[in-house]
C-alpha cells in the first residue's frame, strides 16, 4: 500500500469512486497535514477492505479522495477475543478500548457490574457508545487493522454472561497459573475484566457458574484499564499472532 494517512470511511470502496472524507479526517488531512491534490492516502471501510487513493479535492469545506485500487485488509488475529470490560470513568475506558483494539480484540462489550460506579442511561449512553466506537475506529487507523471491532451497547454482567459460547472463558481473578497452558488452542475466548473495585463475590460466582475460569496476572494489582492489555497480550502470545 502507498504511504500516506490511513482513514476510516463509512462507504463502499470501489475503484474509481470519489469518497468525501468525514469532517474530522478532512480537517486533519487538509489543515493539519496540509496535503493537497495528488497526495496519496489509504482508506478502509471497517469491514475488511482497504483502498489506495489519491486526493482530488482538498478545500476548506470538502476533501475528496479517488480510489485507485482495493484489496483485502490485514491485521486480524486468528484468535477471536470478546472482551467484557466493566465501565470505568474518564479516559480509562478509552484507554482500555484503544489498547484492546491494538491487541487484536474481536469485540468489546462495556459492562455494568455490582461494584462499578458508572451508570449510563438513554441519550448519555448512546453518546458514550458512539464515542467508544470512534475510539475503536481511530485505533484501527493507527494499528493497521481493516476491521473495526464492534463496541456493543452496554449491558449488565448477567446479561453478557448468558450470551457467552466462546471455547475458553476467563475472568481476571487470582487463580491457578496454568489456565493458559492447555494443549489445544481455542478459536474464541471470552475475557471478563472487573471494575476498579474488583468484581463482587456475587458477580464472580455468576461468572464461574457460566464456565469462566479464574486467570491470575501475577502478584501485583493491576488497574482496570491495564488488566486487559496484559491479559490480551498473554492470550495473543499463547494462542494468537504475537
Amino acid at each position: 500500500m502507498t504511504a500516506g494517512p490511513r482513514i476510516h470511511v463509512s462507504a463502499d470502496l470501489s475503484v474509481g469512486a470519489d469518497i468525501v472524507l468525514p469532517e474530522g479526517a478532512a480537517r486533519h488531512v487538509a489543515r493539519v497535514l496540509r496535503l493537497g491534490e495528488g497526495a496519496p492516502l489509504r482508506l478502509f471501510d471497517g469491514a475488511g477492505h482497504e483502498a489506495r487513493a489519491v486526493l482530488v479535492e482538498a478545500g476548506r469545506k470538502r476533501v475528496v479522495a479517488r480510489i485507485e485500487a482495493v484489496q483485502e485488509g490485514g491485521g486480524e488475529s486468528p484468535l477471536a477475543v470478546h472482551l467484557g470490560q466493566a465501565i470505568s470513568k474518564g479516559d480509562r475506558m478509552d484507554y482500555a478500548i484503544q489498547k484492546a483494539v491494538e491487541l487484536g480484540v474481536a469485540a468489546i462489550t462495556p459492562l455494568y457490574t455490582e461494584h462499578g460506579d458508572v451508570r449510563l442511561r438513554g441519550e448519555r449512553e448512546a453518546k458514550k457508545l458512539a464515542h467508544w466506537q470512534a475510539v475503536a475506529a481511530s485505533a484501527c487507523e493507527q494499528c493497521g487493522r481493516a476491521v473495526v471491532p464492534a463496541v456493543h451497547p452496554p449491558m449488565t454482567l448477567a446479561e453478557w454472561l448468558t450470551e457467552r459460547n466462546e471455547a475458553l472463558r476467563l475472568v481476571l481473578h487470582p487463580g491457578t497459573r496454568g489456565v493458559l497452558e492447555q494443549a489445544t488452542a481455542p478459536d474464541s475466548v471470552a475475557l471478563l475484566i472487573g471494575p476498579e473495585g474488583g468484581l463482587s463475590a456475587k458477580d464472580l460466582e455468576t461468572a464461574l457458574a457460566a464456565d469462566f475460569m479464574p486467570l491470575s496476572l501475577g502478584p501485583r494489582i493491576l488497574r482496570t484499564e491495564t488488566a486487559p492489555v496484559v491479559a490480551l497480550s498473554l492470550l495473543q502470545y499463547r494462542f494468537g499472532d504475537l
